[in-house]
């Protein structure tokens, strides 16, 4: 009997010394991918600001701020009666020169009428037609049109305001696209090519922009250029936009836990791997790139090595280990 009480404690011992751990197997790759995430701000393509092309009393403004429109919409107008009583009056005096160069026309075929009287007739025609050309141009700078489909983003002035040619009345935003605008460091222009398309994220969901135009570098110095990513789908402006810009290192290693790393001197960094015996043995590697929970490293490690998780909080060197799983 006393012989069997002191095998027992010895065989729990024995069990208690290797120590059940988590492992990750290393794959060798040639070179890595990494993300970045830079700013941007989300702008309308295009904004406008709208007014009159002729002085005058304002009629009506028939849209305010928030209004979606659509182009060829009528937004504003002038009192147009002077305008609308010269454009009926040169339309009826085209009518009828136009209706006299063509009696002259007829004439002249019958040798009734003289070159001379025709090309008069035709004249007259010509002017009548550029005056009445001229009064629509005219009635249309009374009015303020849409140009593009849009949404109403400044009301302001309201009727019955006197205003000069020119003065800013409304601004519209293009409703249709908007255009992310980034400052991307001079160390990534190899990175991107001008109508390639790039991932964005926008409130916490990805969408595609394609880079449409790269502004030249600045004059003083700097090490950024602004590159100007264009969206098929339309969002609120103003937003903030992170472009997720994937490149590639061509450096040797191998993407191992983040928290398998424990710091070592000189910038080293060290990991645990299941040796032979599963002895638990040390290998010194060189941190190059974090992505999350993962780290890309460099150093002795090869293909198939088993990474012990955890790393020196799990283990000491020279330990008896087994593999969880």
């Amino acid at each position: 009997m006393k012989k069997f009480f002191f095998i027992l404690p010895f065989l729990a011992l024995y069990v208690s010394a290797e120590k059940m751990v988590d492992l990750y197997e290393v794959t060798i790759i040639e070179q890595y991918e990494t993300s970045r995430l830079l700013p941007g701000k989300l702008a309308p393509k295009r904004r406008s600001t709208l007014g009159f092309e002729a002085q005058g009393l304002v009629k009506v403004i028939v849209v305010d701020i928030g209004d979606r429109v659509s182009k060829g919409d009528l937004l504003a107008e002038l009192v147009d009666s002077e305008a609308l009583a010269l454009a009926n009056e040169a339309k009826a005096n085209l009518s009828m020169t136009q209706k006299a160069f063509v009696r002259a026309k007829s004439l002249n075929s019958e040798k009734l009428l003289s070159e001379q009287d025709l090309e008069a007739a035709e004249l007259r025609y010509l002017v009548a037609k550029a005056q009445h050309d001229r009064s629509l141009a005219r009635l249309r700078q009374t009015k303020i049109i849409a140009p593009y489909d849009g949404i109403i983003q400044s009301r302001l002035l309201d009727e019955g305001s006197i205003v000069n040619a020119g003065i800013p009345v409304l601004e519209i935003l293009d409703s249709e696209s908007v255009e992310a605008k980034v400052a991307l460091p001079k160390s990534l222009m190899d990175a991107v090519k001008v109508g390639q398309t790039y991932q964005f994220i926008l409130d916490g969901e990805t969408s595609d922009a394609i880079l449409t135009r790269l502004a030249p570098m600045s004059e003083r110095g700097s090490n950024t250029r602004l590159g100007l990513f264009e969206f098929e789908g339309f969002f609120n402006p103003g937003s903030t936009a992170r472009l997720n810009l994937k490149t590639l290192e061509a450096k040797r290693g191998a993407w191992v836990p983040l928290n398998s790393l424990s710091q070592a001197e000189q910038g080293l960094w060290t990991v645990f791997t299941l040796g032979s015996n599963n002895i638990a043995s040390k290998d010194y590697v060189e941190l190059l790139h974090i992505e999350n929970t993962m780290a890309f490293v460099s150093g002795t490690l090869k293909t198939g090595d088993m990474i012990i998780i955890g790393g020196s909080m799990k283990v000491a060197e020279g330990q008896e280990v087994g593999d969880r799983q």
